[in-house]
């Protein structure tokens, strides 16, 4: 039997759930996932099962978690290599993380993540484009301070700041910004990770009536 169960969007579109999957896999939890068809808000199906009403929800061994990086900090526990060793790298792993979960919303808006498509040159506002200019100042400096030894933003370990980045790449992804080259060689090493491979393939799985077609639309 399953120590719990995860409760997660439209993979296609949820960028929230893939920030509370990746930890949860990360860290090999024992749990049932409940995947639910998201309209782009709040539906009776998640309510239903999420006391915040939101995707993702975690309930394992007795805790319920239903916010995506509170769910980060949970695994982390389980699984201490979640957040870098090293007491300032963790410190700043903490603060982009943060920084990624409370801030952003003009590259959210113009960019909503949609994991098939491409749309080049599309989304370009003038805050999402800020937006962009900000997260690759933060992976220039972490790459530089604390990657040296290895393709992700701390190193050889995918920590629980690459997880709240993942979602941002993907959206790198479709959108195609004009990036770094230090940038665009960790997107696709974000990419080419194993379990952000196997979000993409179960994501091209789900039936076409999931897709929101708001987010299916060349946005201007």
């Amino acid at each position: 039997m399953p120590e719990g169960r995860l409760v997660i969007g439209t993979r296609r579109h949820s960028s929230w759930s893939l920030r509370g999957w990746l930890p949860v896999r990360l860290a090999g939890l024992d749990v049932s996932e409940e995947v639910i068809r998201l309209a782009g808000g709040v539906t009776p199906e998640v309510k239903a099962r999420s006391p915040s009403g939101l995707v993702p929800y975690l309930e394992h061994r007795g805790a319920a978690i239903w916010e995506s990086l509170a769910i980060c900090e949970y695994c982390a526990e389980l699984f201490p290599k979640l957040w870098p060793a090293d007491r300032t790298a963790r410190a700043f792993a903490r603060a982009i993380a943060a920084e990624m979960h409370a801030g952003f919303a003009s590259l959210r808006q113009a960019m909503p993540m949609n994991l098939d498509r491409h749309f080049p040159g599309r989304g370009r506002t003038p805050g999402a484009l800020a937006d962009i200019a900000r997260i690759e100042k933060i992976w220039q400096e972490a790459r530089e301070r604390f990657g040296g030894a290895g393709p992700y933003l701390f190193g050889a370990d995918f920590t629980a700041a690459d997880v709240m980045y993942a979602p941002v790449v993907t959206r790198f992804l479709t959108y195609a910004p004009e990036l770094s080259a230090a940038s665009r060689a960790y997107c696709d090493s974000v990419r080419a990770h194993p379990l952000v491979s196997a979000w993409y393939e179960e994501a091209g799985r789900e039936p076409e009536a999931w897709r929101v077609t708001r987010y299916e639309t060349e946005l201007a």
